[in-house]
């Protein structure tokens, strides 16, 4: 019997239940359509990665909406915000939209509205924002933000001009304090930061689940292959945040099934024939062929810089420690992921 992993996709599918020019609304299946006159708690935010800080967050506007008996509705934005209005978030996204609406679910969310973030909608005032989003989605009793929340053209609106937008509009604001960890503030951007240099460890801490792209197998170089490792290697989307080059402890995930995996990240240095980035998978207990498929590669635990080889012994040598390592700590076989 194969062992069992949790993850990323016990959050469900979900479904789109409405959608128009300027939002689509994300609900688990079965939910009846959100309605305008629907009162409602809402929660705002980015949300990439659905991380503890957000996870906080949500928990308040769920005890909220549990307290009044009233469904709680996630409002969120596709690109983020900071991709049409800031600098580029210069790592990718944690998750892609669909996926981060499925957390949002996962963790308490009755809907989640996605709203379509255009530079018509960043250049509104404060008080057209809350008119032409909030108020045509659902009737806010109360809404739950981020300390840091701020909305508006060029984000002039801040926590204090919500609250009394609320009391002019009859809706609650509530402001909460942002999750710290080891002093410092959770956030996407400190996730990022900390992929970039490798750290996958700790980003785990912070999301509260390893991080993850998802890709694409094709045909790939076929030196894995030619050593006697069956691989895999892996397309995606250039948004997907990749951590940086280098080899990882990983699992890799296709449909129900889970494979412990010496993954390199970047092309390796003894084949390198281009400067683009692409995964590749060392695949334990596989045996196979994924060509097409859509998988997930979780990232478990740095093992090691990528670095030039003097000789295919030696890379071999080098690869096979890798391996070791992953059956000694992820597994030896497929094993089944919980959903």
């Amino acid at each position: 019997m194969s062992e069992s992993i949790p993850w990323m996709p016990c959050w469900g599918e979900g479904s789109v239940v409405a959608s128009n020019a300027d939002a689509f609304v994300f609900s688990s299946p079965g939910m009846e359509p959100l309605r305008p006159e629907q009162e409602a708690v809402l929660v705002i935010g980015a949300f990439d990665g659905v991380h503890l800080g957000h996870q906080a967050l949500a928990r308040k506007a769920t005890e909220d909406a549990k307290r009044r008996n009233l469904p709680c509705v996630a409002i969120t934005f596709d690109p983020d915000p900071a991709e049409v209005v800031g600098p580029s978030n210069g790592g990718g996204r944690l998750l892609c939209t669909r996926d981060r609406c499925r957390g949002l679910l996962a963790i308490g969310m009755d809907y989640v509205v996605v709203l379509r973030f255009t530079p018509q909608l960043a250049g509104l005032e404060p008080e057209e924002f809350v008119g032409r989003t909030l108020l045509r989605t659902t009737h806010p009793v109360s809404v739950h933000v981020g300390s840091n929340f701020r909305f508006g053209h060029k984000g002039v609106g801040n926590t204090d001009l919500f609250f009394q937008l609320g009391i002019e509009l009859g809706f609650e604001v509530y402001a909460h304090g942002l999750m710290e960890m080891e002093g410092k503030t959770i956030s996407a951007s400190r996730i990022r930061l900390l992929l970039q240099e490798g750290k996958v460890d700790e980003a785990k801490a912070l999301l509260g689940r390893s991080h993850a792209v998802r890709g694409i197998v094709e045909h790939g170089r076929g030196e894995g292959t030619s050593f006697g490792f069956p691989t895999a290697n892996v397309t995606f989307d250039v948004q997907e945040c990749l951590p940086k080059d280098g080899v990882y402890g990983c699992y890799f995930v296709s449909d129900k099934s889970a494979w412990p995996a010496a993954v390199n990240v970047g092309a390796p240095p003894s084949f390198q024939t281009s400067t683009s980035r692409f995964l590749e998978a060392n695949l334990i207990g596989f045996d196979g062929s994924l060509y097409g498929a859509k998988v997930i590669v979780t990232f478990e635990h740095w093992l090691r810089d990528s670095r030039r080889f003097d000789s295919l012994e030696e890379l071999k040598g080098v690869v096979l420690e890798n391996i070791e390592w992953v059956r000694k700590n992820l597994g030896t076989r497929r094993m089944e992921v919980q959903r």
